[in-house]
């Protein structure tokens, strides 16, 4: 299939292709192979993530991701990173909810290096006790500053509502309370059974043809398990509807997150509800939800909703920040274009406005190796198929009138929500 890179100089100019690569060994993965510069890109993730964690141990994936490049192999973390550093290899993992991701860039001269140290951080990890207890500390000291911040707390609050007794409601980075117990054996063993070659994605892009690339890939990949030993995540939706709940917390302005059913990814009617929330709050300036909450009664600076399809739960957000005692009018307004537009639906001129945005603004998630990577990889994630880039805008185009109307019957659950306040909001009690 084709794809367009953009880049500062010549825009959408130049046209590579994707190729779905098998290495010798059997690993996947998509490459776009462009040498207008001497770079490689890699974006690979382990499906699993934080849902993946002890019951009663939040937070393994987490510091796991976080130590997987600190000390590898022979080198230990001040060997590693001086390593990295001497030829400028960037190199970086993390987690979350279903994935554990990793990231590359290195320049071409220094490819072997670069995949030699990626090799090590994931079949070799260390784990030694001085590096568990510097990120240990580092991971403790975040979760502290994330416990007075009312975003913060606001959506680990939403999500332990939402989701009691599952996995999603469980911190991705633990508590103050988990970290602490979390043991060498809890890293060593999160990485034994959930980085495998099953589970592997992978996407890159730039100096590297793909018969290299499969040699890589087997190098890199190939001693890993060819099984992953993943524990069962069950489908879910989310509890709490139609409660406010409260968090104390003294601040000047209240913070409000209001989260509802959704569409999973793969539902054939994503993409109309894509638009539909594009329209609601998702766009910067001209959504329903910037027109009502901010231009018309000028409540909040910054309003907006979004969709997040999780591997296993479709979500629906809103969210905006305002003065104390205007809290429970926002969330009045924010409530009543929720149900105005699953009850009208958009008009025309809405529909065309956002056809527009959304189809000219999609080149931009391409301006660079890395983001072309990152996208690569989520579609590969979403199960969306290797000619989404081609199909995607066209999807957009097909989105009809009386398709939003539909789909926003779909979502009349919307109507009924689970709003978490962090603050001191007048007129509102919960929690």
């Amino acid at each position: 299939m084709s794809l367009a890179l953009v880049t500062p100089s010549n825009a959408q100019s130049q046209t590579t292709r994707i190729t779905k690569v098998t290495s010798p060994g059997g690993i996947e993965a998509w490459l776009v192979h462009d040498t207008t510069l001497p770079l490689v890109a890699m974006e690979f993730a382990f499906l699993g993530g934080a849902a993946q964690d002890p019951a009663g141990v939040p937070g393994v994936a987490s510091l796991a991701a976080s130590l997987l490049d600190e000390g590898a192999g022979d080198l230990d973390a001040e060997a590693f990173h001086r390593t990295l550093a001497d030829k400028a290899i960037e190199l970086h993992f993390d987690a979350n909810r279903d994935e554990v991701r990793g990231s590359v860039r290195t320049l071409s001269e220094n490819r072997a290096a670069a995949f030699d140290l990626l090799r090590l951080a994931v079949t070799h990890p260390r784990f030694d006790g001085e590096a568990i207890e510097r990120i240990r500390t580092a991971q403790l000291a975040a979760l502290r500053r994330r416990s007075t911040e009312p975003n913060a707390i606001a959506s680990e609050r939403w999500f332990a509502l939402a989701f009691p007794n599952h996995p999603y409601g469980r911190p991705v980075d633990g508590t103050l309370e988990s970290v602490p117990k979390i043991t060498s054996d809890h890293l060593a063993a999160f990485a034994a059974t959930n980085l495998a070659r099953s589970n592997l994605r992978v996407a890159v892009v730039g100096d590297i043809t793909p018969e290299d690339l499969g040699k890589e890939l087997d190098r890199v990949f190939g001693a890993l398990p060819e099984t992953a030993k993943l524990t069962p995540v069950a489908d879910v939706t989310p509890k709490g509807l139609g409660t406010v709940d409260v968090v104390p917390l003294d601040v000047s302005q209240s913070v409000v997150m209001i989260g509802t059913d959704g569409l999973e990814r793969q539902d054939p009617d994503f993409i109309t509800a894509y638009v539909l929330n594009h329209i609601l709050g998702g766009s910067a300036f001209s959504s329903r939800l910037f027109k009502e909450v901010r231009e018309a009664r000028g409540l909040a600076y910054s309003v907006y909703s979004y969709q997040v399809a999780l591997e296993h739960a479709g979500l629906w957000f809103a969210g905006t920040a305002t003065k104390n005692e205007r809290a429970a009018e926002s969330i009045k307004i924010i409530g009543d274009e929720f149900r105005q537009i699953l009850d009208q639906g958009p008009t025309p001129a809405e529909l065309d406005e956002a056809k527009a945005y959304l189809k000219g603004s999609y080149a931009l998630r391409f301006d660079t190796s890395s983001k072309v990577a990152g996208q690569l990889l989520q579609i590969q994630i979403d199960r969306l198929g290797i000619d989404y880039i081609d199909r995607r805008n066209a999807l957009i185009e097909a989105v009809t009138l009386d398709d939003l109307k539909r789909v926003a019957q779909r979502l009349a659950s919307a109507k009924t929500t689970l709003t978490v306040v962090v603050g001191r909001p007048t007129g509102l009690s919960g929690g």
